[in-house]
């Protein structure tokens, strides 16, 4: 019983040391005296302030299994494929370890939009907190690079892709493409330079940039303080802010430790254990298929996190490439800054800035919606549907069950659906007989319309009319065994 009372007075002493030796006595009493806004402290409101501390966590998190990983990942063409599935499989915890990173970077993507959102709709970005918004847009570009720059390091098809698409974006500036695809392939052609510099980049360049700027911006809110609340009618004066500010903190001020610390904590606490649980039930992500430049029959994906803009890129008119492509990557960055020099003082009130509300709302309907077709990509042929059952055709007769195998294998199944099966990015078979004629359908079967391709040269002698014989059946007997198996 002696040894447990002399082991905590041991501990006692050495943090004693450490506390007396490193001069933690001004951090202390920064911690213990530092006042904040009492509507925040004292009230729920406070719970709208977490965000920001939550993604410095998380980025902490992800600092140390970044560095777990990087000790077993070999940054090659020829090995990082491979290293990744040896991660995976046979180093202990290696897989969870990939898992708790990848759902790491997905918390601080949503963590820095719900944090800016919040200081974007409170105002508190207004005087005298420019810099803190300016410093924490600089923060959103960097973490969406280090998810970029993460995708590329899974060396799969999905992950190469991807990179290979925004350098061809890239490759569209006016002047500065060519240089800026150079700058990103490092080189010519995707190969090991790039997988290098993109390592380089993610492992070393950009999580110093974010620890440096994470530092700025956590200094500008300590120096600036937290914003209050914001109230409808009171808006900020530049003239007379600053003094309103540090008298209201004196006057009726609230401590920051322990009032907000623990509702901080207790949601890093929850985050954390989303992340893990995330990682338990799902496990790593990928890698998905080795990179094959020949492989035309998988169309790539990026991380759900940039669905939204992979849709949005899909979905646009072709008059609108410049916009999309070149221009609003560009243009979305400087707009970010100048918001605070343009609009610095006013009404920092929800309710008096309906604008403000309405551009959050439309934003996140527009992610959301965008990123909702992105998981669906219907305009990504479906090459894994199965043909249909031989005990759905059994009452076809012998050229309809021939033109099912055919549908199946020239591939007009990836795209169309007939009998409940296939694709979505071209139309519906199943009612097609009803609305045109044989001759009509078989046009457009030889000769092609729109993205579908003209098959008068892939179909033999007797094939198309056993695909015909097929569409014609399914539209009669389909509907009744629509996607019924037996």
């Amino acid at each position: 019983m002696t040894r447990l009372p002399r082991a905590l007075g041991l501990l006692t002493r050495t943090g004693g040391w450490i506390y007396d030796r490193a001069g933690l006595a001004p951090l202390h009493r920064f911690l213990v005296e530092h006042r904040i806004p009492r509507e925040v402290g004292r009230s729920r409101k406070g719970w709208f302030y977490v965000f920001g501390q939550a993604l410095a966590f998380v980025f902490v998190a992800q600092l140390v299994t970044g560095s777990a990983l990087a000790m077993k990942y070999i940054p090659s063409p020829g090995h990082a494929w491979e290293s990744l599935q040896f991660i995976n499989t046979e180093v202990l915890w290696g897989g969870f370890v990939r898992a708790l990173h990848y759902f790491g970077a997905s918390a601080m993507v949503v963590l820095v939009f719900v944090h800016m959102a919040r200081v974007f709709l409170t105002g508190s970005y207004k005087f005298p907190r420019e810099l803190n918004w300016i410093t924490g847009v600089a923060l959103l570009f960097l973490t969406l690079a280090m998810a970029f720059t993460g995708q590329l390091l899974r060396w799969d098809h999905d992950g190469v892709a991807t990179v290979e698409v925004a350098a061809t974006m890239l490759g569209r500036f006016p002047l500065v493409g060519p240089h800026l695809m150079d700058l990103v392939l490092a080189g010519d052609t995707m190969g090991g330079a790039t997988l290098s510099r993109f390592f380089a980049l993610h492992v070393i360049v950009f999580p110093l940039l974010i620890m440096g700027l994470m530092g700025v911006h956590i200094y500008l809110v300590v120096r600036n303080g937290i914003s209050e609340p914001p109230r409808a009618g009171v808006p900020v004066d530049r003239a007379t802010y600053r003094s309103w500010y540090q008298r209201h903190k004196a006057e009726s001020g609230s401590l920051f430790w322990p009032y907000q610390a623990w509702r901080e904590f207790a949601f890093i606490g929850l985050v954390y254990a989303v992340i893990f649980g995330l990682a338990f039930a799902y496990g790593p992500k990928g890698p998905g298929l080795v990179p094959d430049p020949a492989m035309v029959e998988v169309v790539p994906r990026p991380d759900w996190y940039f669905l939204w803009y992979y849709a949005l890129i899909w979905y646009k008119p072709p008059a609108l490439d410049a916009l999309v492509l070149v221009w609003l990557p560009v243009l979305v960055f400087p707009l970010l800054v100048l918001l605070p020099l343009l609009f610095s003082g006013g009404e920092r009130a929800p309710s008096r800035r309906p604008w403000a509300v309405f551009a959050v709302g439309t934003a996140f309907l527009l992610w959301a919606t965008l990123t909702a077709f992105g998981l669906r990509a219907h305009w990504i042929p479906d090459f894994e549907t199965e043909p249909v059952p031989e005990a759905l055709l059994s009452d076809a007769p012998e050229d309809a069950r021939l033109g099912a195998a055919l549908f199946h294998e020239r591939g007009c199944q990836y795209c169309h659906v007939a009998m409940g099966r296939g694709g979505i990015y071209g139309p519906d078979l199943t009612d097609s007989p009803l609305r045109l004629s044989r001759e009509e359908i078989a046009v457009r079967i030889v000769m092609g319309i729109g993205n579908m391709p003209a098959y008068q040269e892939i179909l033999g002698p007797g094939e198309l009319e056993a695909i015909l014989a097929y569409i014609h059946w399914a539209a009669e007997h389909g509907v009744r065994q629509q996607g019924s198996d037996p």
